[in-house]
């Protein structure tokens, strides 16, 4: 839904405009990047959009009622803050998106045309194309309680409870060699094999500094651990790059209760009969 100020409405309705469209892109680490198609900069909303050919926007489809809002972002990768490899890294998935449009002789008269995200992101030919998902394609997402055996909560979480400040559920390293593919080589750690299978890792610095990708398996090898991810840190990573990882869990009862004595907040049903119970029948040698 438009949110428009009288002002800008009036604007529209003359018969002269002098309308552009300014759009500002925050990422999950707090980084902003606003842009308008105008020839000059303009401010508003404690922000100063800056004139650049690196972002436009196919038409807006919106709607009143509960579908989807979407549209379509694209760009050449040649504003400073829209590199190659920032996109590669991941660093503008799910960024949150504000599109405007503006009398640029007096932007006090504007209307927000979209709110939402960044969604799917494709590159081809020093240029990218960038899904915009509004603010209803949350509701496609399942809710309520599911009944299963393994635990729904998130390691960590306020439902799981586990705090991962704790030293035993996290370690900071130094990589001992260049990756090879998925896998990181690393010192020799106290804890045992596995303990950081299905956990983060989290790059401290260089140039993939923030990224976190998810630990695939985490095993002891004679020089000293093998971390292997699902996949593949997009920057440059190598010897010497310091990294933290974090415990994983497998959400089942007998590691919340092993791993991290936290059975009091476990969030499945281990005890839910299997699916072929569903199909079973009594039978005379059933009988005792």
């Amino acid at each position: 839904m438009t949110d428009m100020l009288p002002a800008i409405a009036d604007h529209l309705a003359d018969g002269a405009t002098s309308v552009c469209r300014c759009w500002r892109l925050t990422r999950a680490d707090g980084r902003i990047f606003a842009f308008t198609d105008h020839d000059v900069s303009l401010a508003f909303d404690d922000t100063t959009f800056v004139p650049t050919d690196a972002l436009s926007a196919r038409a807006l489809e919106q709607t009143t009622g509960m579908s989807v809002d979407n549209s379509e972002a694209m760009g050449a990768l040649s504003d400073k803050g829209l590199s190659e490899a920032d996109i590669l890294a991941g660093r503008f998935d799910g960024a949150r998106v504000e599109i405007w449009r503006v009398n640029w002789s007096d932007p006090a008269q504007r209307a927000l045309q979209f709110r939402g995200r960044i969604g799917e992101i494709e590159r081809s030919g020093g240029a990218f194309r960038a899904e915009l998902r509004g603010l209803t394609e949350m509701l496609n997402q399942p809710q309520g309680r599911l009944y299963q055996r393994p635990c729904r909560a998130v390691l960590g979480d306020g439902e799981c409870g586990v705090d991962l400040s704790d030293p035993a559920y996290k370690a900071e390293l130094v990589l001992t060699a260049d990756p090879v593919g998925t896998t990181l080589e690393a010192p020799a750690l106290d804890a045992a094999e596995g303990w950081f299978d299905n956990g983060t890792l989290t790059v401290l610095d260089g140039a993939a500094e923030g990224l976190t990708r998810i630990v695939r398996a985490d095993r002891v090898r004679a020089e000293g651990r093998g971390v292997e991810l699902w996949e593949a840190l997009p920057a440059d990573v190598g010897a010497g790059t310091r990294v933290r990882l974090e415990a994983g869990c497998d959400k089942r009862a007998k590691t919340c209760i092993a791993k991290f004595d936290n059975m009091v907040n476990f969030r499945g049903f281990p005890f839910l009969p299997a699916e072929d119970w569903l199909t079973a029948y009594p039978r005379s040698e059933d009988r005792s």
